[in-house]
């Protein structure tokens, strides 16, 4: 790893911070997980709130330095262990279309996905951050036909982003099952580090669920 700062890593399962989880594992860099039992309210207890206040995972720190936000807690962890070659250095022509995939993931799919998840009707075009969930879909559909990856033939810390984002949307949140969709998030679903994830989280579930019943 490429420094010696500790990695604390605030975690609930089955939430936004199983993507992190799963990056984290991609990444092979040594961290401490700290779950939150969110079904009990643990993200609101002061301590919680004190690293995050909106109360929301995931979130890190990183030594003394507090990254919120998921796309940003991705561009810092990726950018944190370049050896794991899940980002394009500053220097790296792919740079530009790297972080693009990251922040469209916040700034378009993120907000449509919940309007229609919803059930609301979007902004005025004019106004929506995403124009209309057809055509902002349309985009990464397409992005990804051209490739097995949103990078081409090289996988980066988006796609770890966007596989389980899209898995989890198209069982659950009424996105389409489109071909290069469907295809895509299995493929990131059958890596090592996904199915890994997926087997704690349902143990962490399951303690959750136990530890409620037990209250």
């Amino acid at each position: 790893m490429s420094t010696q700062r500790s990695i604390t890593f605030f975690h609930s399962p089955h939430t936004r911070s199983s993507s992190t989880f799963t990056l984290l594992e991609e990444l092979g860099a040594p961290y401490e997980m700290r779950v939150l039992n969110m079904k009990a309210g643990e993200q609101r207890q002061p301590a919680y709130l004190a690293v995050n206040p909106l109360g929301k995972v995931p979130a890190i720190m990183d030594g003394d330095t507090v990254v919120t936000e998921q796309v940003a807690i991705f561009i810092h962890l990726a950018d944190r262990v370049p050896e794991a070659g899940l980002a394009p250095s500053l220097g790296d022509p792919r740079r530009g279309a790297y972080l693009r995939w990251l922040v469209y993931y916040a700034a378009c799919f993120e907000p449509a996905l919940v309007d229609r998840s919803m059930e609301r009707a979007p902004a005025p075009h004019m106004s929506s951050p995403y124009g209309d969930f057809d055509a902002m879909l349309g985009v990464i559909d397409a992005q990804l036909q051209r490739g097995p990856y949103l990078l081409g033939d090289t996988m980066s810390a988006a796609d770890v982003l966007w596989g389980t984002a899209l898995g989890w949307a198209m069982a659950y949140a009424g996105v389409p099952r489109l071909p290069a969709l469907v295809e895509y998030a299995e493929r990131m679903g059958a890596r090592p580090a996904s199915k890994r994830v997926e087997e704690r989280d349902m143990a962490l579930v399951a303690e959750h669920e136990a530890a409620l019943a037990q209250a």
